[in-house]
């Protein structure tokens, strides 16, 4: 039983025979004891003065001493004006110890029953994944996974942006100007090298509007008479009717791109169970379109463009079909929505899509609900800030963008450095110096990263997220090292970590209690959503062990029970720190 259910139940008996009242669990109101204050939980009893008919400080006293009276888990108590702060056992705490020792997987909650599908990525197969897909691509994989050690079943899905206007636009840039070139021939990846022309096109489409708007046409007007934009969007059309030139060439800049891709996810340790493609529902979307305009629920203008009319619902109409038959993104997500409820009969659906995408999320969810499916309602949209850099936003269009598999190399390559910098690698293999950066380049990017709060825009920035100390990748990776080199140090001398309920001091107190709030962690960060509640959870826990680590001493404890219960805490701190950041995706290093 955790501490704060234990004093509420201990708090209900002392009400009930002080004061004849039966109140329910969630009437009282306990929290952590600060750390200026004595205690471990503290009770704040102004909502029973109505019951007590007494001050504060006098109904705390009275509560205090009849709970510490009939409780062995009480040690000791003190009243704080209204407050009241409880102090537990050592008894207590060693009993906490001894389960959290002996757990398999603390911190891991049983099977919820609850299926849980996460959507992540959902890149565009007309350019590289960059910085916004990398925090896009961490933190779905994380929530996946933080929900996972919440019990539920979660299925991991990706929706492959792979037609469309956008992709059309590389196509047509690469017909015009590429001279056959190949991710063969460039020796280019294949990701890479098709976002090389979706560049080139918009280039060219800027001459055009340039030269245009030179003869006197309105800049927004020019866009629209562009010759270069008017062939795309003829390509598109192209495209549907099933044109054969046309989808070869998509064909087979798409398996370009996906082979660039797969490569990113793989050394981001990122995975699906399940990818889907919008060219493979969209047809599904459309279908759906028809049947709400046979149902009434949306209208068809004179033009043949068919809109949902959502003012009545405080919005605006939303187009779902073009005039010339084509489709929108909204059309090919209630296809895929609907694709997806029919495969997995899930609890909840979360998008991991960005705050721009807020509105379009709000009418997905209402035009689902008003074609009648009520599984709607599960719908999450996990809306998250955009990454910015210390120079601005980021442009796909004009190739301003941070590049994922750059980025990824930068990052190891300054793992790297600052490793060599910093020695104490004399006695590992090239190899596995190698693997050392690797995990210490991803460990830093993807904690930097997912340490923020989900819904805040972040600024990154490479050099601070690499540093050995503070609340950082590294950081905590090289704690884990340190322990599992005392541990090691210990197996050489024979030593083995045992439980001896031996009496606590302080800091194996606190350490002991922050460690019992794992699975508690685990269970607010996924209410959140956010990954974050448990990176900054491991980063306490690291910054406890170092400052037990500095304060007493583990191998050269006399007291061998003391000793041997020392390697214990440790080594289940080392088990933690593994779980809260395998969490976030990282591996920790066995040594550094």
């Amino acid at each position: 039983m955790n501490p704060e259910k234990l004093i509420t139940l201990k708090l209900k008996e002392a009400v009930e025979a002080l004061y004849g009242e039966k109140l329910q669990d969630n009437f009282f109101q306990t929290q952590a004891t600060r750390k200026e204050f004595e205690g471990d939980i503290t009770i704040v009893v102004f909502p029973l003065l109505k019951i007590s008919k007494k001050s504060p400080e006098a109904t705390a006293q009275e509560l205090g001493e009849y709970i510490s009276s009939k409780s062995i888990e009480i040690k000791a108590f003190n009243v704080v004006k209204g407050f009241l702060n409880i102090s537990l056992s050592d008894d207590y705490w060693l009993n906490k110890f001894k389960v959290i020792s002996d757990s398999a997987d603390w911190g891991q909650h049983p099977a919820s029953g609850r299926t849980v599908m996460v959507e992540y990525s959902s890149p565009n197969t007309n350019k590289p994944l960059h910085l916004g897909h990398i925090r896009n691509n961490l933190l779905g994989w994380s929530v996946a996974t933080l929900l996972e050690a919440n019990g539920h079943k979660v299925v991991k899905v990706n929706l492959v942006n792979d037609r469309g206007i956008h992709i059309c636009k590389s196509m047509l840039a690469w017909q015009k100007m590429a001279n056959g070139e190949t991710p063969q021939s460039s020796g280019m990846k294949g990701d890479h090298l098709v976002g090389k022309y979706y560049v080139i096109f918009n280039e060219m489409l800027k001459k055009e509007i340039e030269l245009l708007a030179a003869s006197g046409v309105d800049k927004e007007e020019a866009e629209k008479q562009t010759a270069i934009l008017k062939e795309a969007q003829d390509m598109l059309v192209r495209w549907e009717k099933g044109d054969k030139e046309t989808v070869d060439l998509w064909k087979t800049m798409n398996s370009w791109v996906y082979e660039g891709f797969d490569k990113t996810y793989d050394r981001l340790g990122v995975s699906f169970d399940k990818t889907y493609y919008e060219s493979q529902t969209y047809l599904l979307g459309k279908s759906l379109v028809q049947e709400g305009l046979k149902k009434g629920v949306f209208t068809e203008k004179e033009n043949g463009s068919v809109w949902c009319d959502l003012t009545e619902d405080g919005l605006d109409e939303k187009l779902l079909l073009r005039s010339d038959g084509t489709s929108v993104y909204m059309t090919q997500d209630l296809g895929t929505a609907h694709q997806r409820f029919a495969e997995y009969p899930f609890n909840e659906l979360i998008y991991v899509v960005g705050n721009e995408q807020n509105y379009h999320f709000q009418v997905l969810k209402l035009i689902l609900k008003k074609l009648g499916f009520d599984w709607s309602d599960t719908i999450y949209h996990l809306s998250y800030g955009m990454v910015e850099l210390p120079e601005g936003k980021m442009k796909s269009r004009e190739g301003t963008v941070v590049d994922a598999d750059d980025l990824i190399e930068d990052m190891v390559n300054t793992a790297r450095e600052t490793s060599l910098e910093l020695g104490k690698l004399e006695n590992m293999s090239s190899d596995e110096q190698n693997k050392l950066f690797e995990m210490l380049g991803l460990g830093a990017l993807k904690y930097f990263i997912l340490k923020v709060d989900p819904k805040k825009t972040m600024l990154f920035d490479p050099k601070e997220s690499i540093d050995f100390n503070g609340n950082t990748g590294p950081f905590i990776q090289y704690t884990h090292a340190r322990i599992k080199s005392i541990l090691r140090k210990a197996g050489e001398q024979g030593i083995i970590p045992l439980f001896q309920s031996a009496e606590l001091n302080s800091k194996e107190r606190d350490i002991i209690k922050l460690m019992n709030n794992f699975p508690e962690k685990i269970a607010e960060a996924g209410e959140a959503h956010s990954p974050a509640v448990v990176a900054n959870y491991a980063y306490e826990l690291a910054k406890e062990f170092n400052h037990y680590y500095h304060e007493v001493s583990i191998l050269r404890e006399e007291n061998s029970e003391i000793r041997n219960q020392r390697l214990v805490l440790i080594q289940s701190i080392a088990k933690i720190l593994s779980k809260a950041m395998g969490i976030l995706g990282i591996t920790l290093p066995e040594r550094m």
